[in-house]
């Protein structure tokens, strides 16, 4: 930009545009075109959001000869708007947070005249909308979640059910819906009173555990419980059964990206619909990311970047990609019951700051050692659980020789000797 006479005068980027103020029902569009005597023309028009109506602003702007237009990202109805018009223009969503409008200017028609003006001198940055077979899988991958909730949530309800009618199965079993605990709620819903005979149905490792099952089992259903029970294991069968066609739908999508997630599978606590998530929700090209740290910081796993006069703030996580985030976090949790480099970081980690931002750390390292391998396509090399050890030797050796004074040892070390190989 350049001042002249008092006049701050912005540079034009985009000489032919549009910006888009989307709502259910309606789109307001303000396209920029410049003027053949200098400046600019804006034009406002109004057009519903069913196809036609799309189809009939696709070919407004198409007549005005614009070449980007850009909208907020409200909700979800910026999606039917994408893509009608992604085949034509540069179409930019953006935060609705980075383009607020001047307090006491609020109305559709400006709201659209200011991403407009915005758009046009390059003032904004557009969010990443991943590509058509990038989204499809990642719609799928979203919508089996959203199933694995509503199970999870009606699981819950099940043993709800189970502790009103004094069956204490939870505190037996480890999980209510596994093989043996469901025959068991299978011969409640039937109509068995005897514990002795439910807890006949037990398998494998539950049989050690007989009576304290048929304690557990001694209890009151009655009819209206048994009724409950009854339906609520009906709707988890049928939302099992979704969730396996959604498997193979899924399996099917992810195809073009069979390689990534074969490589992410290997990380620990990384399982395979984890490894598809990732995939999904990041893509495998790594360019738009200049570093790892960058890819942390979108998913919503990094650290906040707060200071002000030399003084560093707070450090909360900012918001990010949420559902990426919820799997990097359920992946660590898997991750800190093995053995490798990612469980002694948790541990390390845990003892100091606490278990929340342990967690949320070894999240940030599942995200960039996923950067890694599929960025060089190669599989993970656990650093090993020794790895930190080996970082500092001198200090780890006065470390474990204080605890060893503390509890009343006196500690000579002799350095072993390595034995030179001899020449036959």
């Amino acid at each position: 930009m350049s001042a002249r006479e008092g006049e701050v005068v912005m540079e034009v980027v985009y000489s032919r545009c549009a910006g888009l103020d989307v709502h259910k029902k309606t789109v307001v569009a303000c396209a920029i075109t410049p003027k053949p005597s200098g400046g600019c023309h804006k034009e406002i028009q109004t057009f519903g959001t069913m196809t036609s109506d799309l189809l009939q602003l696709s070919d407004w702007l198409t007549a005005r000869e614009c070449t980007h237009v850009a909208m907020e990202s409200t909700g979800e109805y910026w999606r039917p708007i994408f893509n009608i018009l992604e085949a034509n223009f540069e179409v930019l969503l953006v935060n609705a947070h980075h383009i607020k409008n001047v307090p006491g200017r609020k109305t559709d028609t400006k709201d659209a005249q200011w991403i407009g003006e915005l758009l046009m001198h390059g003032l904004l940055r557009a969010s990443f909308i991943p590509p058509i077979e990038q989204r499809d899988l990642r719609d799928l991958i979203r919508h089996r979640t959203n199933f694995i909730r509503e199970r999870a949530t009606l699981v819950n309800r099940v043993q709800k059910v189970l502790e009103g009618a004094n069956i204490k199965l939870a505190a037996v079993v480890s999980d209510v819906m596994g093989v043996s605990a469901r025959m068991i709620l299978d011969a409640i819903v039937k109509g068995e009173t005897n514990p002795q005979l439910m807890a006949e149905l037990a398998s494998k490792r539950l049989k050690d555990k007989r009576e304290p099952l048929i304690q557990a089992l001694d209890g009151k259903v009655r009819p209206h419980q048994r009724f409950i029970l009854a339906e609520l294991l009906c709707n988890i069968d049928a939302i099992d059964e979704t969730i396996e066609r959604f498997n193979q739908q899924i399996k099917e999508y992810c195809s073009p990206f069979e390689q990534a997630v074969e490589l992410l599978d290997t990380i620990p606590g990384v399982a395979r619909p984890t490894a598809e998530l990732i995939v999904g929700e990041i893509g495998t090209d790594m360019s738009r990311f200049p570093t790892a740290e960058h890819l942390a910081a979108w998913a919503g796993v990094a650290p906040g970047n707060c200071e002000s006069a030399g003084k560093r703030l707070s450090s909360k996580i900012r918001k990010g990609n949420n559902n990426l985030r919820v799997g990097l976090v359920q992946a660590a949790h898997a991750a800190t019951r093995t053995k490798g480099y990612l469980a002694v970081q948790y541990r390390r980690i845990a003892a100091r700051r606490g278990k929340k931002r342990a967690i949320i750390a070894v999240a940030h390292s599942i995200l960039k050692i996923a950067y890694y391998l599929i960025l060089r396509q190669e599989t993970y090399q656990d650093l090993g659980g020794d790895h930190f050890d080996k970082q500092k030797p001198e200090a780890t050796k006065k470390r474990l020789v204080k605890r060893l004074q503390k509890l009343g040892y006196e500690v000579l070390l002799t350095e072993l000797q390595t034995a030179s190989p001899t020449l036959a």
